[in-house]
């Protein structure tokens, strides 16, 4: 439908007309480029190449002379008084409107994966967490708070969520993504999109496509997978966000696919994306990534032939600045190498968004935040519960919960015990960008693991011995720390990583791993302080599962927390003395051996344990997994017996808290194809429902699977829903079976148009809580 002609669409739309009709070559690729200020080249490098890419540091009217498309990361990249810098931020808004010819005010962007990456704005859980929750509505209403105190701000637009699957636990941004399986990461992603946009701000889609899937999990290596797992595995969350969470930005991957590198694709990045799924909105470059195209791909033989490529092949924006997209591609224009109709149909994205956002509006007026609470209590409480409902209980022998632990002595041991930077990952600005500012305070209130512990176990005898540094190798206090577990009661024993960037950490972005043992001495000192006899739980406070078989086996508990933010510590310690039961599912495969990865659930019948091979690549724990302080039991599972090939299939089960606690239950339901032209999974999850229930509640949890989720590329490249037998399983977790249904599909062979429905449709009807007479009538 048209919009009308004196609608404010309408007139949106001749602004942009206007405006990429009017401007000149130089105004034009203004737009189209970031500027990055305040950068300093040499120490705390944040992005990849960042000392050798960024140039010198230039004065902002100078850079902005002719306009400018986007202000990079005004208050992520130092420590900054959000109201000082948002009045700073509106002056220069109001400069580019009245000292530019074209008059047009940039669009500002910001880090924000685990809340707004900027100085004491509220850390929430790394994406791990998310996925460890299963519990979409609330990832949304965290993008939501988040997304308001951007957009008081004057900030336009985030970089994130990452959607990239996990294939690769030695990969270091696992740290940042959502979980290993893409169903998962489509729902949660999309989440994440819908609160973000809902509050004014664009997502913007990361890393489109392939980044996770690196040889051997080094960052930025060559990806080599076939097109099957690229489309069947690593694209959906992309186009669940896309198309049906409306996500407005999409930014390429460093990756190279089968020798091509993605920001040179035109396949993935118009065709695909525009083509195929009708995005709309703009693609933006990761930071330097055009430039990258020359100078680690080695595919352009200078930056003007790298802008050119990556302009035709559907990449809008260069971020964070204009290394290539400037100079280079305004010689390679004037040369004829580069038309200029692929700079103006990169401009109308650019202008295009920039008036939806209203910035081409006669009455915008850039007005300063006044005073702002980055951190309110509102945003806490979101923190506060994300966090509960991410803590994994791996394994317990009945040790927890502790209770009040009265006059019990507790030792409290490990690296990560007393350690802030322990709790988040390396986009948080704690890690990102304080370690560059040693003199500069958090800026946020987030107890460590001891504080929270001691607060919340007030009467018990609580000590802490270090024992070692995370993987400094220190051995020398390790016998102290077993002295003060053999003289404890309880000893909780607290190891994992310290995530950073480039090295500086064991975890986050180039920060990748050889194998997946425990950093340092810590698996030492596991072995010590377990070797005392002293009832041990173990926490993991870690951007990826580690395989700590020993652990698992000797430790009275184990809990996992995925970098679980500023609340963390304290959801911890919960979990620990009882206060919250715990409700997180692993959303990656813990692995049993160090050296065995890559892996995923999601593999064919080889890729388990068989006769023609020695090694047995199961899991330690696997997908889905975690304990609670109640029971559930299930019951009166069904499922439609057939089905057309072109037909959704409902299935449902009744799930009843068993225990004498409120609890959380996570029903999982997967799907086998027992059959099919081309190897399949032996099971993939396509529905997952979060059903809190009190003791002796039940539900009824109802899901409706669309066609679209058993559906894979078949031989000839087409995706297609083939006749034959699905069996539909209700899981407690990827390994645990509590029911198969089989069903049968009907009919000729389905071809999906992409007119179907992405997501399967869950109902939970929860039946009122049973009255103790009730329940005692029940028991007897």
């Amino acid at each position: 439908m048209e919009a009308e002609p004196h609608s404010p669409e309408s007139r949106r739309a001749r602004r942009v007309d206007d405006l990429v009709a009017g401007l000149s070559l130089d105004e034009k690729l203004a737009q189209l480029v970031g500027v990055w200020l305040n950068v300093d080249r040499e120490e705390g490098v944040v992005a990849p190449l960042q000392d050798a890419m960024q140039g010198e540091d230039v004065e902002f009217e100078t850079f902005a002379r002719h306009g400018l498309g986007h202000v990079t990361r005004h208050y992520g990249t130092r420590p900054v008084d959000p109201r000082w810098a948002s009045t700073l931020l509106a002056e220069r808004q109001r400069w580019l409107m009245d000292h530019t010819r074209p008059g047009i005010p940039a669009l500002a962007h910001e880090e924000c994966l685990t809340g707004l990456a900027a100085w004491r704005a509220t850390t929430y859980p790394a994406p791990p967490a998310w996925g460890a929750s299963f519990d979409p509505v609330l990832v949304e209403r965290m993008a939501r708070r988040i997304g308001e105190g951007m957009a008081a701000l004057g900030v336009h637009q985030g970089l994130a969520p990452v959607l990239d699957v996990i294939r690769d636990q030695r990969w270091g941004r696992v740290e940042e993504c959502v979980s290993e399986d893409p169903y998962e990461v489509a729902v949660v992603g999309a989440a994440y999109v819908r609160g973000l946009q809902s509050a004014g701000v664009i997502a913007t889609l990361k890393h489109f496509v392939g980044y996770s899937n690196s040889r051997a999990g080094r960052n930025l290596a060559p990806v080599h997978a076939g097109p099957r797992e690229v489309a069947d595995t690593l694209l959906f969350p992309f186009e669940v966000a896309v198309r049906d969470a409306g996500a407005g930005s999409v930014m390429h991957s460093y990756a190279e696919i089968d020798g091509v590198p993605v920001a040179a694709d035109p396949t993935y990045l118009t065709d695909l994306l525009r083509g195929a799924w009708g995005f709309e909105g703009t693609v933006v470059a990761d930071y330097f990534g055009v430039a990258f195209l020359h100078t680690l791909h080695a595919v352009a033989e200078d930056a003007g032939d790298a802008a050119g490529q990556a302009l035709t092949a559907g990449v809008d924006v260069e971020l964070p600045t204009g290394v290539a997209y400037l100079e280079p591609l305004k010689e390679a224009v004037r040369s004829g190498r580069v038309s200029e109709d692929l700079v103006d149909r990169a401009l109308r994205r650019v202008l295009t968004q920039k008036a939806a956002l209203g910035l081409l509006d006669e009455d915008y007026e850039p007005v300063p935040s006044g005073p702002v609470d980055l951190d309110p209590p509102e945003s806490r409480e979101v923190a506060r519960r994300l966090a509960e409902e991410s803590v994994v209980l791996l394994a317990n022998d009945g040790v927890l919960p502790l209770g009040d632990a009265a006059g019990r002595r507790v030792a409290v041991l490990g690296p990560n015990a007393n350690s802030v930077a322990a709790l988040f990952g390396c986009y948080a600005f704690v890690n990102h960008v304080l370690p560059q500012f040693p003199e500069v305070e958090a800026g946020i209130e987030a107890p460590t693991l001891l504080a929270a512990l001691l607060a919340e176990l007030p009467d018990a005898e609580v000590a802490h011995e270090r024992g070692t540094g995370v993987d400094d190798g220190d051995r020398a206090g390790i016998p102290a720390a077993a002295r003060l577990a053999a003289s404890s009661d309880v000893a909780v024993l607290v190891l994992g990583d310290r995530s950073g960037l480039f090295g500086r950490g064991t975890s986050g972005e180039g920060c990748d791993v050889e194998a997946l043992d425990l950093p340092g001495a810590q698996a030492e000192l596991a072995r010590a302080v377990l070797a005392t006899g002293t009832p041990t739980v173990v926490v993991l406070l870690t951007g990826r599962a580690y395989a700590v078989p020993d652990v698992l086996k000797r430790a009275a508990a184990v809990v996992q927390a995925f970098f679980p933010g500023e609340e963390g510590a304290g959801a911890v310690a919960r979990v620990i003395s009882g206060a919250v039961n715990p409700s997180g599912r692993l959303p990656m495969s813990m692995p049993r051996s160090p050296s065995g990865q890559p892996y995923s659930y999601l593999h064919p019948r080889l890729g388990a344990a068989s006769s023609v091979s020695n090694i047995d690549p199961a899991p330690a724990l696997p997908f889905g997994h975690g304990l609670s302080y109640t029971r559930f039991a299930y019951a009166d599972p069904a499922a439609d017996e057939t089905v057309p090939a072109g037909g959704s299939i409902r299935c449902a089960v009744t799930v009843r808290n068993a225990g004498e606690r409120p609890g959380a239950e996570v029903v999982q339901v997967y799907a086998s194809d027992t059959i099919a032209s081309v190897t399949r999974p032996l099971a993939q999850l396509v529905g997952f429902a979060r059903v809190e229930l009190a003791p002796g509640q039940a539900a009824r949890v109802a899901f409706d699977v669309p066609p679209r989720l058993l559906s894979f590329t078949g031989r000839d490249g087409r995706r297609v829903v083939e006749p034959g037998e699905v069996v539909l399983s209700v899981r407690r977790s990827a390994a645990d079976v509590v029911a198969e249904l089989p069903v049968t599909i009907t009919g000729p062979v389905y071809e999906v148009t992409g007119a179907e429905r992405r997501l399967t449709e869950v109902s939970v009807h929860v039946e009122p809580v049973p009255t103790r007479q009730g329940q005692e009538e029940e028991h007897s």
